[in-house]
C-alpha cells in the first residue's frame, strides 16, 4: 500500500526514489517543493505536527450486504 501524508496549505509528503536513494517528496498544491533525504529536511518546509497519514481502509462486506446492493431500492 502506498503511504502518503497531507498537511495544511496543500502540502503532501510521499516516499519516492531519486538517484537510487529513497527520499521524502514534498509537494504543495501538486507542485514539487523538494526531495528530502531526512525528516529534518522535511521539517524545513512545513510543520510536521500538521501532517496526517492518509490510510485507505479495507472494504468490509457481510452476508447481508452483497456486492452491488448499496444504493439499490431493495433496502428499507
Amino acid at each position: 500500500m502506498d503511504r502518503r501524508w497531507v498537511g495544511v496549505d496543500g502540502f503532501e509528503v510521499v516516499p519516492a526514489v531519486w538517484g537510487g536513494r529513497q527520499v521524502l517528496r514534498v509537494r504543495r498544491n501538486g507542485r514539487l517543493v523538494a526531495d528530502c533525504f531526512s525528516v529534518a529536511e522535511v521539517a524545513r518546509h512545513l510543520d510536521l505536527a500538521d501532517l496526517c497519514e492518509v490510510i485507505q481502509l479495507p472494504v468490509r462486506r457481510t452476508w447481508a450486504d452483497p456486492v452491488g446492493a448499496r444504493g439499490s431500492s431493495h433496502h428499507r
